[in-house]
């Protein structure tokens, strides 16, 4: 069976990726698995650059076809801020995904509600030669100023669905794995995958970036 590399440390997204990827015909491993230590440097200007640096060092390491992402939350109040940097948008050292919320909720506070936001997610697929291909989902939806829910992780138990009336936080892995952003990215990378995995692991022709 063939594999396909998660290449990601972050266990919530291990998780969701997993259960995206269940039933593609490939073994799905993680870094922990093979013994990587990679911590790729996210200073692209781009969604798409982030994710290929992380998905193409994964892949030279690994020898391994290998899938990242790059996620940020777009907030229309903040001028689409912090998008690319939604994981470094607190200022403290070190914080955690509390601190993140509250350092969001704080800079809308002089802001008129509703606070229309989106989440944009682009996955790159990388083979060992550099190759790359991308897929991209976007996920609608509003800040809420109170926290709800116990799943997820990042700022999701903020990130209120109007249409089903629920945060991201509230909803079951399944359920969050038909309405999410990185949902919608798998769902469009999924034909690029097949493909690859029917073409017995060759790589596709594509520039990196």
């Amino acid at each position: 069976m063939p594999k396909i590399l998660i290449a990601t440390n972050n266990r919530g997204k291990q998780a969701e990726l997993r259960s995206l990827l269940n039933g593609l015909g490939a073994e799905l491993v993680t870094p922990a698995d093979l013994g990587l230590s990679l911590d790729v440097v996210e200073d692209g200007s781009t969604y798409r650059e982030n994710a290929a640096k992380k998905a193409a060092a994964f892949a030279q390491e690994s020898g391994l076809l290998s899938l990242a992402d790059d996620t940020g939350l777009e907030v229309a109040a903040l001028d689409d801020a912090p998008g690319l940097y939604s994981k470094r948008f607190a200022p403290m050292p070190s914080p955690t995904d509390a601190d993140r919320r509250a350092y969001l909720l704080a800079q809308l506070q002089p802001h008129p509600r509703p606070w229309k936001a989106r989440f944009r997610c682009v996955v790159a697929i990388a083979a060992p030669d550099n190759s790359v291909r991308f897929a991209e989902g976007i996920c609608p939806g509003e800040i809420i100023p109170e926290e709800r829910g116990k799943y997820g992780f990042g700022y999701d138990s903020i990130f209120w669905l109007p249409e089903i009336r629920k945060t991201l936080a509230e909803l079951s892995m399944d359920e969050k794995n038909q309405l999410s952003h990185r949902a919608r990215a798998i769902r469009a990378a999924l034909p690029i995958l097949k493909k690859v995995l029917n073409s017995s692991g060759q790589v596709f022709s594509s520039s990196l970036y």
